[in-house]
């Protein structure tokens, strides 16, 4: 049978729910015709077993479960209409080049920002679904339109980050870390495709495609995620 305490966090966890469709309603949202709306699924696990090894709260409460869902949204839309810019050294072990990849962030969604609402979430055992809208304004609009036009490719890659401990400062770092290790990925696999002979260096922009999909292996977050990416400049290893 079980305990009280038992009962009580099932209720708080259904509870969630309610609590994020009431958030929806009470967001604001820009006028914008609903082929400008972003969406994207987040799953928050709330018996996180790596958990055990960093001082965070174990199984997670209704509050913290209900603040992640909406960090996690923030973090991906940010990467969907703003993007990076990339610096890549490439390099090349035979010449003790070693490889050096860099992303700047053009700008970020803030939490709470009005234009982010949770419009729809279910349990599945010991994870919490939420679904999330955000509605871009005019000049976010626009940075989405760029993003597929011109020479922009879109291409899919994994990468991999820290569960939690070492290198993961907090607990979405390790996410962030194997997003931008996906989005390393797929540039070189842009690279690669397109140059015949291996460069030494590349610049340009990349953004997240859509909402990433994440599992664990090896002890390490493995991200599958699509980018769109744009080269601004590639150097051949013969201009050295």
């Amino acid at each position: 049978m079980p305990s009280e305490a038992d009962t009580e966090n099932v209720a708080g966890n259904y509870s969630l729910g309610r609590r994020l469709l009431s958030l929806a309603l009470l967001c604001t949202t820009a006028t914008l015709s609903a082929q400008s709306v972003l969406r994207g699924e987040v799953r928050v696990d709330l018996e996180p077993v790596y958990y055990q090894y960093i001082d965070e709260p174990y199984p997670l409460d209704t509050g913290t479960a209900h603040k992640r869902a909406l960090e996690e949204g923030a973090l991906y839309f940010s990467s969907m209409i703003y993007g990076w810019v990339y610096d890549y050294e490439i390099g090349e072990k035979a010449r003790a080049i070693p490889e050096q990849f860099d992303l700047l962030s053009q700008g970020a969604i803030e939490f709470g920002d009005p234009k982010l609402s949770a419009t729809d979430a279910r349990l599945e055992e010991s994870y919490l679904f939420v679904w999330m809208d955000y509605r871009p304004d005019a000049a976010q609009a626009r940075r989405l339109e760029q993003w597929k036009s011109g020479t922009i490719k879109k291409i899919q890659a994994i990468g991999n980050g820290p569960l939690a401990g070492p290198g993961a400062a907090g607990w979405i770092d390790g996410k962030r870390q194997a997003l931008e290790d996906a989005a390393r990925a797929a540039v070189r696999a842009l690279l690669r495709g397109t140059e015949r002979n291996r460069p030494k260096h590349s610049t340009g922009f990349v953004a997240l495609a859509a909402f990433p999909r994440y599992w664990v292996d090896a002890g390490r977050w493995q991200c599958s995620a699509t980018f769109y990416i744009e080269v601004t400049e590639i150097t051949a290893f013969s201009a050295y």
